[in-house]
């Protein structure tokens, strides 16, 4: 790996350091020739503190360590993005991240509508929101919904409407995540149940 640790006068190159599984972006520390060669000979992150002015494996009082999973150099070969497996949380003040973040899956869009669900479920009101109204006739109605989504998925899927078919498929994926939550579940805990099946 090819870095420029010569860019800056202070032989310091950023690191982003990102779950591997989450993705979420945790923290940023600085290393220098030293430190990034002993983060590959250790498989434990470890920076150059500019406070400190010393070499820091993150962890080394809390145990809070980042367990190295890859590295990638970025274009100009001056930056890296260092994945990790993290033990515990990665800030000093002891969150997950060092802008506060929950470090748990996100899905994109589909985080944001478990999280439009789970509000629509607790606010109750049955007169405006849909999934309320269904959330309200109990878990049958929801699982009965759903079976009649995949019935109509499989009906288009066998004709030649791709139009139908993805507003077939979108509205029995919308009913799932109604089902999902009405379990008690969300989509971490499928992601989870086949990781466990991958081999």
């Amino acid at each position: 790996m090819n870095i420029d640790f010569n860019k800056n006068s202070d032989g310091l190159v950023p690191a982003i350091i990102q779950d591997a599984t989450t993705k979420r972006v945790l923290m940023l520390g600085y290393m220098n020739e030293e430190a990034f060669a002993k983060t590959q000979e250790t498989q434990l992150v470890t920076f150059f503190s500019r406070t400190k002015n010393r070499l820091w494996t993150k962890g080394e009082e809390s145990g809070n360590v980042l367990n190295l999973v890859d590295i990638k150099l970025d274009c100009d070969n001056d930056s890296l993005l260092i994945q990790v497996h993290p033990n515990g949380p990665t800030c000093h003040k002891g969150s997950d991240t060092c802008w506060n973040e929950v470090n748990s899956p996100n899905y994109g869009f589909f985080s944001t509508l478990e999280e439009v669900i789970s509000e629509r479920v607790a606010n109750k009101d049955t007169q405006k929101s849909y999934v309320a109204s269904l959330f309200d006739k109990g878990i049958n109605k929801v699982a009965q919904k759903v079976g009649e989504e995949a019935v109509e998925v499989v009906i288009e899927a066998m004709d030649s409407n791709d139009e139908l078919f993805i507003y077939e498929s979108a509205d029995l994926l919308f009913h799932y995540l109604l089902l999902l939550q009405a379990k008690g579940f969300k989509l971490k805990d499928i992601e989870a149940e086949l990781k466990k099946r991958q081999k």
